[in-house]
């Protein structure tokens, strides 16, 4: 019976592939690239690619031909988050963040081998990000990222990483293990991580794990800013205010 349903699940696999591949992506993939990234014949990826369309799952801009995630998908994520206490909890110590920073904060966990945004509240300037509760963003490139995994034992780490891709976002991304291994190493000698335009050219983002009191990570709580806002004179600053919100939610707890 679990052979006779194999190509059902393979199929479900590539399905759920592609949605995180979307998911990673900011201008969207056409049907070439999906089949080549992921590795899929691409007239499999034609057929799934169509049925997540017609579900309502994704949708396709005409002008390019690239597929991007729809408001449906996101809908999916809202009532669990709604269900969890922590995004509520670590929400009046993330204001008091913005108050002090004036920047753009969030809140992470870990969900499996990428950061979910679950909670998030904007800076008082112009400037906006493109980021929303449930949002899914890489470990490698992103302060929320590191900080989650900087705590993580080398069991965990090996488990989470054996199989990731450092895909290069700018020329600051970190893009090997043991590049990726020296700067986790940094985080905890710091109790702080940064992204330094290492997923966007000219963003910034400080972030602080918050740890249980036996140790265990349970999230990250970061601010993000242009460079100009988040400046090297600054940054030492800025990280320790995100180190006290990072213990008062932990307090909170």
């Amino acid at each position: 019976m679990a052979s006779a349903n194999r190509p059902n699940a393979v199929a479900v696999e590539r399905a759920f592939a592609i949605l995180e591949l979307l998911d990673a992506s900011k201008r969207g993939w056409n049907i070439s690239e999906m089949s080549r990234k992921l590795s899929i014949p691409k007239s499999t990826t034609h057929v799934l690619v169509l049925t997540l369309e017609k579900l309502g799952y994704i949708r396709r801009y005409r002008a390019t031909r690239r597929y991007q995630l729809s408001l449906k998908i996101f809908g999916l994520g809202r009532d669990v988050l709604k269900t969890m206490p922590l995004p509520e909890l670590a929400l009046p110590h993330m204001r008091w963040l913005v108050e002090e920073t004036k920047l753009t904060a969030h809140l992470g966990i870990l969900e499996r081998n990428h950061v979910v945004f679950i909670q998030k509240v904007d800076g008082p300037s112009m400037i906006k990000f493109d980021t929303y509760i449930g949002k899914r963003s890489h470990l490698h490139c992103t302060g929320l990222g590191k900080s989650l995994l900087a705590y993580q034992s080398d069991e965990a780490l090996q488990a989470l990483l054996s199989n990731h891709s450092f895909h290069r976002f700018t020329n600051k991304t970190i893009t090997s293990w043991e590049a990726f291994r020296k700067e986790l190493s940094k985080v905890r000698q710091l109790g702080y991580s940064m992204d330094d335009e290492e997923e966007e050219l000219g963003v910034r983002c400080l972030a602080s794990p918050i740890l249980t009191g036996t140790g265990e990570t349970l999230a990250a709580v970061s601010v993000t800013g242009t460079t100009s806002q988040i400046c090297a004179e600054e940054a030492k600053k800025l990280a320790t205010l995100v180190r006290q919100a990072a213990a008062r939610i932990a307090a909170s707890v």
